[in-house]
């Protein structure tokens, strides 16, 4: 990965222009084929399709070869953060695109209600309830639940199966491995202390899930919560700072807002469809330079193992790029964070499919935008650090290195 010293010498050579880029993310894009094609190959895509015989098309990989990223190293790196030098934790993430204030004495965790039976895990995430009834839930355990020991616990909700929970007291270090087997069919995995100092954080987390499996334990589907991506607040120079871009979110759900909070960028309402987030993008279009344009569905459908839910929305996504497309970006790239193939019902290890489309790349090689047309493209197999360079390049924002 690189150094300091290289990402400096991106931020050396940036220059303001009014030209605009638009980074379309279509999370866990990547997949494997079921019946001869991916979900790419499947879906019904004329607006990408037709992009890509205009546009360089590569792939990229996230973290490093054979490593599964989780979405946040995968975004960062997106963002041209490297994630092997900003370890963030999915707590602070969530947290911050519900809108918790987390301050020095605070640790936060991502939670996920689950279904548990004779202490094996059934369903990580409790048949993905909807948002308004794991709130219900969430306002029953602030009801019960509100100091553990010497440590105040605040819960707070987000969507569908997911919460945040705050611990907040002295002495409390994040470092802590994750309450999670991340498998179903598996019995629980307690919070284990990763050094020393992160002992009491560890027995107070594993304190507080038992605490909330006695008070659902009536539930029919959320009567067990698993928690991980334990966090402080960290510090990061801001997108801004870096790229002299002003940047702006669209993005429905938590977490991806908590990204974009964490690097500086405006994080826009944008209600909760595709169709929303292309009228929030065309409302503002003229006050940015940068937007990030992020769909969740292609990886929870991944997650689910739902491979013609996943066509689905790349199909309507499909119809986003044409209006996307209708406000003359300088700069379009169509990626993802990490690859989530529905045969897997998971993140992977499979590099990303790219398309960068602009008035400067080497077009006519690409006849449609997927997996196996990426791989063969022009860009080649990149880190995904290289895509935000590549896009000041081609939007005419970075001045020549050296004489």
């Amino acid at each position: 990965m690189y150094s300091v010293d290289r990402q400096q010498v991106v931020r050396n050579l940036v220059t303001k222009t009014e030209s605009k880029i638009v980074l379309l993310v279509m999370d866990g894009i990547g997949d494997l084929p079921k019946d001869g094609k991916t979900p790419l190959q499947a879906a019904y895509k004329p607006n990408m399709d037709a992009l890509a015989r205009e546009s360089d098309l590569g792939q990229s990989v996230p973290v490093l070869p054979g490593i599964t990223p989780g979405s946040g190293p995968g975004h960062l790196s997106l963002f041209g953060y490297d994630s092997l030098k900003y370890n963030i934790g999915r707590g602070i993430l969530e947290a911050l695109g519900v809108g918790v204030k987390v301050e020095k004495r605070d640790v936060v965790a991502r939670g996920n209600f689950a279904t548990i039976k004779d202490g094996i895990l059934v369903d990580r995430r409790a048949g993905r309830p909807a948002s308004e009834e794991s709130k219900k839930i969430v306002d029953l355990l602030s009801e019960k639940i509100k100091r553990i020991d010497d440590v105040d616990i605040t819960f707070y909700p987000g969507k569908e199966h997911r919460f945040v929970v705050k611990f907040t007291g002295d002495n409390l270090f994040d470092e802590v491995a994750d309450a999670d087997p991340q498998k179903e069919g598996l019995p629980m995995e307690w919070a284990k202390a990763l050094n020393p100092d992160s002992e009491k954080m560890a027995d107070i987390v594993n304190k507080l899930i038992k605490q909330i499996e006695e008070v659902l334990k009536d539930q029919p589907k959320m009567n067990f919560a698993l928690l991980r991506g334990f966090s402080k607040h960290p510090q990061l120079p801001s997108f801004e700072e870096n790229y002299k871009l002003k940047a702006a979110a669209i993005a429905t759900y938590p977490m991806y807002k908590g990204l974009a909070k964490l690097v500086g960028m405006d994080v826009l309402e944008a209600g909760q469809t595709t169709e929303e987030e292309v009228e929030t993008l065309k409302k503002v279009w003229n006050e940015y330079d940068f937007f990030y344009f992020h769909v969740k569905k292609t990886d929870s459908y991944g997650e689910d193992g739902n491979f013609e839910a996943k066509v689905k929305v790349i199909e309507e996504t499909d119809k986003a790029v044409k209006e996307i497309l209708s406000l003359n970006p300088d700069v379009l790239i169509i990626t993802g964070d990490h690859s989530t193939p529905a045969l897997l019902k998971s993140h992977s290890w499979h590099p990303v499919p790219i398309l960068l489309y602009s008035k400067y790349v080497r077009k006519g090689l690409s006849i449609s935008y997927d997996e196996y047309e990426c791989a063969r493209g022009t860009l080649g197999t990149i880190s995904a650090l290289d895509i935000i360079p590549l896009a000041l390049a081609n939007a005419g924002k970075l001045d020549k290195y050296g004489a």
